[in-house]
Order: structure tokens, then sequence, then C-alpha cells
């Protein structure tokens, strides 16, 4: 796959690191992984646990809950973040739709990277907060009820 640009004007168009200084994202991209992989491959898996934190920068994944797709992500966004913050099991299997590149965080990093930028933690928890009341309305006894 080829990849456009360096690694710190790719990390540069994520939405997340908007408003963060060229200096900032330079450190945060020193702090990253660039991996790539093959459609099919599963990014994290449902019930594990979750020790990074990915963010798309070419492809698409699916993630799936209970074996049901709930939704795609793309390039710009993130996954992982729940496990991380929450330390909890994967709330999904994470699949790539596509091939996918994608920057990756363990979690000594990713605390390094909110620490480094506390701007960041506020928007990352907003998005983990998001997803968990999103989970949360899934599983409720009205949303099962619905799908019978």
């Amino acid at each position: 796959m080829t990849q456009h640009g360096s690694s710190d004007e790719r990390l540069g168009g994520v939405p997340l690191f908007d408003g963060l200084s060229r200096k900032q994202i330079s450190q945060i991209s020193s702090l990253m992984t660039t991996v790539n992989l093959a459609a099919g491959d599963v990014l994290a898996r449902q019930g594990e646990v979750g020790r990074e934190f990915v963010i798309l920068l070419d492809g698409e994944v699916e993630v799936a809950r209970d074996g049901d797709v709930i939704a795609v992500r793309g390039p710009g966004e993130y996954i992982g973040e729940i496990a991380l913050i929450d330390e909890r099991p994967r709330t999904a299997t994470v699949t790539a739709k596509t091939d996918v590149t994608a920057e990756v965080l363990n979690r000594a990093e990713f605390v390094t990277l909110l620490a480094d930028a506390p701007e960041l933690s506020s928007q990352v928890r907003a998005t983990t907060d998001r997803r968990l009341a999103e989970l949360e309305r899934e599983s409720s006894p009205e949303a099962r009820g619905r799908e019978s």
C-alpha cells in the first residue's frame, strides 16, 4: 500500500488532532507505529483485553458486536479507546474491510499521548462516552425487544 505524505502530515489531517501544533503532532507521531493490514485481518476481538489504540489512515474497518456489524470506520477515525480508558475487555470485534494503514499506540504510549496533549483527553473521553452510550442502548431490553 502506498503511503502519501509523511506520518506527521497524515496525522495532522486526523480530526482528533485539529488545533494541535506541528510540534505536538510530531511528538505524537514519534510515539506511533505504522501498520499495514490486509482485508479480513482482525484488529481487535470482542471480549479480549485491549492493549492498543488505533488511528485509521487509509481503508475501512467493520465494527461488529455479537456478530452483527454496528459500524464502519474509515480514515481519520479511531478504535480501541474504550478498552484502554475504562480498562475493560474489547466491546466489539474490528475487522479490516479493505486493506488498511493505521497508526498504533500501546497502552503506555496512549497514556503518554493524553499526558502530552491534555486537550486530546476530553475529545477521546467524549467519543468513549458516546460509544458506550450507544452500546448501552443496543443492549437495553427495549432494543432487544425490537429485534424479536
